[in-house]
């Protein structure tokens, strides 16, 4: 599979509103700390990007006493991050060797993120290695078996094959999982509406989404002309989107 390369994204990365729009206080972070009352919290959020959900529940959880991390392979995307979080522990290093001792960590994120391992199996195995008994992982991602008609596989087609290559259906991440001694249970959300195309023309020009950064230029350039020319042809010009997203909670037996 290809990887995209954050040092060429990080300066447009936060550039997308959607990266932002989406973020809520985590209740499923909220509701680990009601459930597993102690004097203090170990929190990794792994692939942590520029750290905007990291901020944004740093924020949140004040009150909680939690000693909040974050690891990235990307330090353009780490020194971003930086501007956004302080009392943060921030470092770079790969899901599939985790720089964290046995045990440490109460609670670990990973948004949007695990479709960039390239050894997903290790980095289950470390996962499950640096999280304490009775811990929570949260995987957060889109179902891209679940999503044929989004925009971005819409006019940029090789994209969904590039993401066939990169992306576990959801049925193995739970036997994955669960054959490393996680309980395992998810949920997956759908939409299918009509979107304005001028309403994503920037994101396509932006060009921050990981997988259009895989696609070659010829393909790219190509879908970008097709959307220019929809909306030349009609600036109200419609296309069918559908969206579907998982969020797996896992806990550590």
């Amino acid at each position: 599979m290809k990887v995209t390369d954050y040092s060429k994204v990080a300066e447009v990365y936060d550039s997308n509103p959607f990266r932002f729009e989406e973020i809520k206080v985590d209740t499923d972070l909220e509701k680990y700390i009601q459930n597993n009352r102690k004097s203090s919290y170990h929190f990794l959020d792994l692939a942590c990007g520029t750290g905007i959900y990291l901020s944004h529940q740093y924020n949140s959880f004040k009150e909680s006493n939690i000693n909040w991390h974050g690891l990235d392979a990307s330090q353009e995307m780490l020194t971003k991050a930086k501007d956004k979080v302080e009392d943060v522990t921030l470092e770079k290093g790969f899901a599939e060797s985790l720089p964290y001792e046995d045990g440490g960590f109460d609670v670990i994120t990973n948004n949007y993120a695990f479709h960039h391992f390239e050894g997903k199996e290790k980095a289950l195995d470390e996962i499950h290695r640096v999280l304490k008994r009775g811990g929570m992982l949260k995987l957060h991602n889109i179902d891209i078996y679940g999503m044929k008609n989004w925009w971005v596989y819409h006019y940029f087609p090789s994209a969904l094959v590039e993401d066939y290559k990169r992306f576990w259906s959801k049925e193995v991440l739970f036997s994955e999982l669960s054959r490393r001694g996680f309980d395992v249970r998810m949920d997956c959300s759908y939409q299918m509406e009509k979107i304005k195309v001028a309403d994503y023309i920037e994101l396509a020009e932006n060009r921050d989404i990981s997988v259009l950064t895989l696609i070659d230029d010829v393909e790219y350039n190509r879908g970008l002309y097709r959307m220019k020319q929809d909306l030349e042809e009609s600036p109200e010009r419609k296309v069918t989107n559908d969206f579907s997203e998982l969020i797996c909670i896992a806990r550590k037996k």
